[in-house]
């Protein structure tokens, strides 16, 4: 990976900013271009500031190419993740859950999701220096239900049916990825992440939903007694962003890829139950209160356990890369670890609600449309 490139878009906030400074971490010679409509806030620059030098920032709209084609213009990009996107989850609760955030402004959704994957692509297949273009899609593209034997993980083939347009933006965009790469010889693959938490995670611009680790977190950490649920028995295959990046790095490194979709999750799944006790471990006394849906501070459903809600199979990237995640009892510990460390820098450097420690337990949200990335 010695001297090498990598462009991502969407940077500046959640996932593709902890896959950014792991890729500048894992070689020092490495570089990192951003290119997001949004520039570093402050949570941002403390992130990269270790690996600063390294980076560069282009502020643009993707699905404007005359806004940052002559940004890229000198920079030797070698390998692409395009992670930009606009995500309208539903915050879920009781109120919340009338609300439809696609009918707000569909078009745009289509536009971001969909076009500014083509025109990353059409960019791409232009630049003899692209190794390799990988899209973030999302579990979203799967049904509500599978696989057909009970108990089993979710294969990447077959049970892909999107019936929200955010997963439907999700799906056209791999189809027309792998598509380009079949036409121009690039080397193309999507990876479609189950429910991810952890670090950096925060309100930004094009994504204000929070998974269930990060709540019970945040909220066994702010000191809270306990967190409202309406139901111990909810699941998720949730995993921690860090394992996300690492995943996304090898296959950005293996020598081909044979596939043209990999999920990335922790191939399992945990109960609101599990994480509230692992949450105890680090702040002892925390618990979860049961109580009716219209109390709930964590709105979920007990009947999603299968499909995308249920675990994921995770053997077609491992087998190929070597990758495995972390157990989750270990990443959510990690990630409280990170919070109090990022809180007590906040508190060093005299900001008050700054990303991503502002309004812990003040916009808790529940069983979204779609719970994916």
């Amino acid at each position: 990976m010695s001297g090498r490139t990598l462009l991502v878009t969407g940077g500046t906030g959640f996932v593709m900013s902890v896959l950014g400074r792991l890729w500048l971490e894992a070689d020092p010679q490495a570089s990192l271009v951003v290119l997001d409509a949004a520039p570093l806030d402050r949570a941002a620059e403390r992130y990269f500031a270790p690996v600063a030098p390294r980076l560069r920032v282009v502020v643009a709209d993707v699905t404007r190419p005359q806004e940052w084609q002559s940004a890229l213009a000198d920079a030797a990009i070698t390998h692409v993740v395009h992670g930009a996107t606009i995500t309208p989850l539903s915050r879920g609760t009781a109120d919340e859950a009338r609300r439809e955030p696609e009918a707000e402004n569909p078009g745009r959704i289509i536009d971001v999701n969909v076009m500014g994957t083509v025109a990353l692509l059409e960019w791409a297949r232009s630049r003899a220096t692209v190794e390799r273009f990988l899209y973030v899609s999302s579990g979203a593209v799967y049904k509500h239900h599978g696989p057909d034997r009970v108990g089993e993980p979710l294969p990447e083939d077959g049970y892909v049916m999107p019936r929200r347009l955010y997963g439907i933006s999700k799906l056209a965009s791999e189809l027309i990825t792998e598509r380009y790469g079949e036409l121009f010889g690039l080397s193309t693959a999507a990876v479609r992440p189950s429910s991810v938490y952890g670090t950096m995670d925060r309100v930004t611009a094009s994504r204000n939903f929070r998974h269930v680790p990060h709540r019970i977190a945040h909220l066994a950490l702010a000191g809270a007694q306990s967190v409202r649920v309406n139901t111990l028995d909810a699941v998720g295959d949730y995993i921690h962003v860090e394992d996300v990046a690492r995943a996304i790095i090898a296959l950005l490194q293996a020598p081909r890829l044979r596939y043209s979709a990999y999920n990335v999750a922790l191939g399992a799944t945990a109960s609101i139950a599990e994480i509230v006790a692992w949450a105890a471990e680090k702040v002892p006394g925390f618990r979860a209160e049961l109580v009716p849906p219209e109390h709930a501070e964590l709105l979920q459903d007990p009947q999603l356990k299968d499909g995308m809600w249920g675990a994921y199979d995770i053997s077609r990237l491992r087998a190929e890369t070597g990758w495995t995640p972390r157990p989750m009892r270990e990443a959510l510990h990690a990630y409280m670890d990170w919070i109090v460390a990022e809180r007590d820098a906040e508190r060093e450097a005299g900001i008050i609600g700054d990303p991503p420690l502002a309004s812990i337990g003040k916009d808790l949200k529940g069983v979204p449309p779609s719970r994916r990335n």
